[in-house]
This record gives C-alpha cells, structure tokens and sequence, in this order.
C-alpha cells in the first residue's frame, strides 16, 4: 500500500496562530485611533485617556503567568479558543457604553483590564502549542511567523478602523474588531488539536518528524502540567536573565505602540497625514523582521549550535537596535529619522523568536508557565515605558528618551550572552524505565 504523503499541518496552524496574533493587536490598537473621537464622546482628558491603555497593560501583566499555567494545565486549543471570545467580548462592551452612565471612564478601565486580562493567553499559550508541535530546529521560523501578527496586526489596523469609523462610528469600529476576533477564535477551535497525535489529519511522515525533534518533556504526560515547577523557574538563572532581557526588549517596543504617532506629530511636526504614513514604519519593519530572523535563527542553530543561532542572534539583533535607535533620535530631518527608527523597530524584533523558541526548550511540557513568566517581563516594561517615557521627555527632552531605550537594548543584549540556550532545569524529566 502506497504511503501518503506528509501533511504540513502543524504549519497551518501555526499560520492561524499569526492571524491570532494580529487579531490581538488590532484589538488593542484600534483604542489608540478611535481614541480622539472616543475621548470627545465621553469627555475625557488625556490623562484620563492614558489611564485605558495603562489598565490593559496592568490586566495584560498580572495574568501572563496564570494564562501559562492555564495553557499547560488545559491546552492551548481550549484556552487559546477561550480567550479570543473573551477579547470579541469585551471589545464589543467598549462600544457598548451609553453616554448617559455615571462613570464612563471607571466603566472603560474596568473593560480594558479585563481585555488585557484575557489576551494574557496568546503568547504563552501559542507557546505550549510550539512546544508540543513544533521541532526545535524548526521553532524559530514558527515563532518568529507568530509575531510577524504583532506587526501586521499594529499595521494594518488603522486602516480598517479609520474606514470602518469614517462610514459607520467609532462604535461600529470596535464591533467589526469583535466579530473578527470571535470568528477567528471558532476557526482555530475547529482545526486545531492540544497534540499532534490527535488530530486526524497529521500524516505518519509529519508525526514522525515532530515527535523526533521535541525537545525533553514536550512528549511527556500532559498532567505533569497540572504542577508547573514554581521554585525551579524562580530559581532558574537563566529564565531570569531571559526575562530581564524581554523586559528591556518590551520598554523598547510599547515606545512604538504607545508614542511613535504622537512623537512625529508633535515632536517632529508631521502632519496626520504623514504621520500616519510613517508611524506604520515601524510595524511593517515588525512584521519582515520577526519571520526573517526566525529563519536566520533555526539556520544558525542547525548549522551552528543554539548558542549562536538562538543567543548570538538576539544578542546581534537588540545591540543593532540599540545604534539604530541612537542615531535616529539625533537625526535632524523628520522623515529620516522616522525610516531610521523604524528600522530600530525592525532589529528589534530580529530577536523575538529567540525569546520564545529558548523559552519553550527551557520549559518543555511547562512552556505555558515558563513563557508566561517571561512575557510578564516584557509587559512590565512595557507599563513603565508608558509614563516613564514622556516624563523623561519632559524634563530631559525626547532625544534622551530614546537614548534611554537605546541603553535598555544594549543591556538586554549582554543579558543574552550570558544565556545557556542548552539548560533543561524545568522540562519534565523521562519516566524512569521499568525494573525487570
């Protein structure tokens, strides 16, 4: 009987996973460009404005590790599913509103919370998707197609919401997020499964092959998850060193999704047209640069060794981002100094399936729990940049701010060489074998 031929299934899921991903972005984004006529319908201020994103950020931070922990203990199918509801509906209750209530504003940051609170499960739980069905020499290029969403998702996102809302209302707007991200989340439901052996459309070639490049407790029995090993991964010299950098790596990053609009408007003097133009720079450098240094990362690792093709790539790829964001900060012409920023964007994300595809390694059967822990590096500074960032431009000017984020990323750099890619300390170890 003729074989059949290998299924890739494990790709179009992940491809699905860049679709999530970009969903989640559009969800948060879509805040920051209603935001004018959001803002004037409920008569708030900028700071009272500022305080939304804050509490999506605070939501988003707290729960990074128990969306771990969830993702390890339930699978990341279910979660996964679960949380992308969660995102439709309380986007969906952002615009739902009424003018007339007491405190719009107390309302709102109680729904962004909760928006925050449940995309905390993308990132760990797709996590625990790539560590169950992704080989390891293959995790850089899954990873780095997972975050390409980020920047498709930043990017494309303000022309969809300024089209939806030009035609029918910022509320509308928000609607048309929610149905996507809901309609997206039953799709992922339906194709996906918690482990390659159960889905019936993994061919024998492709399950072999997953199954021969997981790395030491992804194959293990999936209730060892039920009892994530706290006092290893706080104790892990590593996994702290890996979050330290991802906090300097998402100080850096939220500068982008937070300030870079209103940085080339109010700093630069672009007008909103031109801003809108080049303030897309940076997410579209996001999206190319996350895939290609995903690739450059498994290319390195299979020809080299981890430490080179995981360590040696996010060391290279945050210390350029640190001179790109030096130079563009100091760079007199506007528009250059937005392509130069920009391109400060795109080193950066060079690095970002090295996080996740170490952290996986790292965790094994608790890649949920490991990842959620270190996301909630990166979420922590990406809460400070948020207000620290326009206080250091106030008193010191916005030069200084960004040569503050250029020293972060320097500094997340050297964390990286410090890194042993290879270290096991919380995959679950192999049965003992039997005693004859």
């Amino acid at each position: 009987m003729k074989e059949k031929p290998a299924s890739r299934v494990r790709w179009f899921l992940i491809a699905w996973l860049f679709v999530l991903s970009a969903v989640a972005f559009l969800d948060r984004v879509n805040l920051s460009i209603a935001g004018g006529s959001l803002s004037a319908e409920y008569h708030l201020s900028n700071v009272q404005f500022g305080l939304l994103s804050t509490a999506l950020l605070i939501g988003y931070t707290l729960f990074q590790t128990p969306a771990g922990w969830l993702a390890d203990r339930f699978g990341p199918r279910r979660v996964l599913t679960a949380g992308v509801l969660w995102w439709g509906i309380f986007t969906a209750l952002t615009a739902a509103i009424p003018v007339s209530i007491g405190t719009p504003l107390a309302a709102l940051v109680a729904l962004r919370f909760l928006l925050g609170a449940g995309e905390a499960i993308m990132y760990p739980a797709s996590n625990q998707f790539v560590s169950r069905w992704i080989p390891t020499q293959e995790r850089g290029a899954a990873n780095g197609l997972i975050f390409a969403g980020v920047g498709a998702g930043s990017g494309l996102s303000p022309f969809l919401v300024v089209y939806t809302m030009a035609h029918h209302g910022w509320r509308f707007s928000f609607w048309i997020c929610a149905l996507i991200g809901c309609a997206a989340g039953v799709v992922w439901y339906l194709a996906a499964r918690d482990t390659p052996e159960e889905h019936p459309h993994v061919s024998q070639v492709e399950l072999a092959k997953i199954q021969s490049g997981l790395t030491l407790g992804s194959t293990t029995d999936r209730t060892a998850s039920a009892r994530s090993p706290w006092r290893k991964i706080l104790t892990s010299r590593d996994i702290w060193l890996v979050t330290g950098s991802y906090f300097c790596y998402g100080y850096v990053a939220w500068i982008f999704f937070a300030w870079f609009y209103r940085y080339l408007s109010e700093v630069r003097g672009l007008n909103l047209k031109v801003s809108a133009f080049y303030g897309t720079l940076p997410f579209l450098a996001m999206a190319i640069s996350c895939p290609l240094g995903g690739v450059l990362s498994d290319m390195l690792t299979r020809s080299a060794g981890r430490r080179v093709g995981r360590c040696g790539v996010a060391a290279f790829a945050m210390a350029l981002a640190a001179v790109f964001l030096a130079f563009g900060s100091k760079v007199d012409n506007a528009r250059l100094a937005s392509v130069v920023l920009a391109g400060g964007a795109g080193a950066l994300y060079l690095s970002q399936s090295s996080f996740w595809s170490v952290s996986a390694d790292m965790g094994g059967s608790f890649s949920g729990s490991v990842s959620g822990f270190m996301n909630m590096g990166a979420q922590a500074g990406g809460a400070l940049t948020a207000s620290l960032t326009p206080w250091i431009a106030a008193h010191y000017g916005w030069t200084a701010s960004f040569l503050v984020a250029a020293t972060l990323c320097g500094i997340g750099a050297v964390a990286w060489l410090l890194v042993d890619p290879e270290s096991r300390q919380v995959a679950t170890p192999p049965a003992a074998p039997a005693k004859s």
